[in-house]
């Protein structure tokens, strides 16, 4: 058993501490070791977006960053987007547009869409597609993820007037 390091990180808002193993990946110590599993292992191998997360604002495929890596980071993973009681606007418009089916992929599409949608609140269809074009998708085709994610965004500019 490797020696584990001790990483204090911020994880969808709260102050976190945990040990990992210098070669888990960032995925790894979200599932295995805080138990967060929202984040899922698609490829492991960073080409399918299964297990995207944002690190510091920026969409990261949590399979090809080093756990310890989070060390003084903020991390934001699906569990920090909405509750049961108030959904995330991208979730509720998932729902709706039927944007998801298996749910593998859905989380990685959900962080994938937040980060698009912060940097680039009123995206057009070609940009939500380039943008989404790192996560992919076995079951649902993309039409229902695309019209989701700019249903998402009329949501927020509702709520933000």
């Amino acid at each position: 058993m490797a020696k584990k390091t001790h990483v204090e990180t911020t994880l969808n808002g709260e102050a976190l501490e945990f040990l990992v193993e210098p070669r888990q990946s960032l995925l790894e110590a979200l599932r295995d070791v805080v138990h967060m599993t929202g984040t899922k292992e698609g490829c492991n191998d960073g080409n399918c977006g299964a297990c995207s997360v944002l690190l510091d604002g920026v969409l990261v495929n949590s399979c090809c960053v080093l756990g310890v890596e989070a060390q003084g980071r903020s991390i934001e993973t699906v569990e920090g987007l909405g509750t049961a009681e108030k959904l995330h606007p991208l979730q509720q418009a998932f729902l709706e547009e039927t944007g998801m089916q298996c749910g593998i992929c859905t989380p990685g599409f959900l962080m994938a869409a937040k980060a698009l949608l912060q940097k680039n609140p009123n995206p057009t269809e070609e940009e939500a597609r380039l943008w989404l074009a790192g996560n992919l998708c076995r079951c649902t085709g993309y039409d229902k993820l695309i019209r989701a994610v700019l249903k998402a965004s009329q949501m927020m500019a509702k709520e933000a007037a």
